[in-house]
This record gives C-alpha cells, sequence and structure tokens, in this order.
C-alpha cells in the first residue's frame, strides 16, 4: 500500500487531476454550447475575454501545478518502482501530461491565440466562430475525459 509523503502526493494528484476535469467538463457541457448559441461577434469577444480570464492564478495554479504534480508522480515512480500503483500512477501521470496538459498546448491554445487576433465584428471572425467551437470543444472532450481518467488512476492506485 502506498503511504508516507508519496499517499499525499497521489492524493493531490487525484484531487488536481479531478478539479480540471470538472473545468474542462463544464465548458464541454454547458459553457460552449451557451457561447454557441450567441451570435458569432459576441460569442467570439466571450471566449477571448474567458482565455484572457484564465490565464490568472486562480486556474493556472491548479492546471500547471496538477502537471508538476503528475511530473514528480511519474519520475518517482518510474525510479522507484513501488510494490504496489506503479502501473496506475504511471497511467495517472500520462493521461494527464499528455492527454490534458500536452492536447492544451498543441490544440487548444493555438486556437486561442488565432481567435484572439481576430476582430470580433468582422466577417472574418464570423466566419471562423463555428469551425472553432467545434473543434475546441471535441479536444476539450478529450482534456476533460484525459483529466478524469488520471483522477481515476491515480484512485485505483491508493486501492
Amino acid at each position: 500500500m502506498i503511504d508516507g509523503p508519496y499517499l499525499v502526493l497521489t492524493v493531490l494528484g487525484v484531487l488536481g487531476c479531478g478539479l480540471v476535469a470538472g473545468v474542462f467538463y463544464g465548458f464541454s457541457a454547458f459553457v460552449m454550447r451557451g457561447l454557441a448559441e450567441l451570435p458569432p461577434a459576441q460569442g467570439v469577444a466571450a471566449m477571448n475575454a474567458i482565455n484572457t480570464s484564465a490565464v490568472r492564478p486562480a486556474f493556472m495554479l491548479l492546471f500547471v501545478g496538477a502537471a508538476g504534480l503528475c511530473a514528480v508522480l511519474g519520475v518517482v515512480t518510474f525510479v522507484l518502482l513501488p510494490e504496489d500503483g506503479t502501473v496506475e500512477l504511471l497511467l495517472g501521470s500520462s493521461l494527464y501530461l499528455f492527454g490534458s496538459f500536452g492536447v492544451t498546448v498543441v490544440a487548444n491554445v493555438p486556437r486561442n491565440d488565432a481567435l484572439l487576433k481576430m476582430d470580433p465584428g468582422s466577417p472574418e471572425a464570423a466566419v471562423h466562430w463555428r469551425s472553432y467551437v467545434c473543434g475546441w470543444t471535441r479536444w476539450n472532450h478529450v482534456r476533460a475525459v484525459a483529466s478524469a481518467a488520471a483522477a481515476i488512476s491515480y484512485t485505483l492506485a491508493l486501492t
């Protein structure tokens, strides 16, 4: 059974990944649907405001902190190869680092950056908005599932 500081790190991993999964789930379940119902200029302006607000300590400490924690858990597990939970800990770390953090970096952030460069009221933004919502949301589903699966995997390591 996992114990000591390793137990604390794993429980924090469950909590961090689970909280991030909840944020991403909220976006997939209702935020993006609500934004898609707005006229394109309003949707683009609202999404740009949300994306700007997301890059503040309240979310970034959670999102990047969970990535750092997953990296530490992954490295420590790989080096120590504990008797219990090795597969689950390595899987949880990989799911979050690649499926949540990595997807954010390669799929969602570039879409956000491109949208931010557009004038919300422009015809270009209106045309781009529908494909943005579809593509961004699809990748957000991946992030939500990966984060939740990482939390589940860490939880299984504790059993």
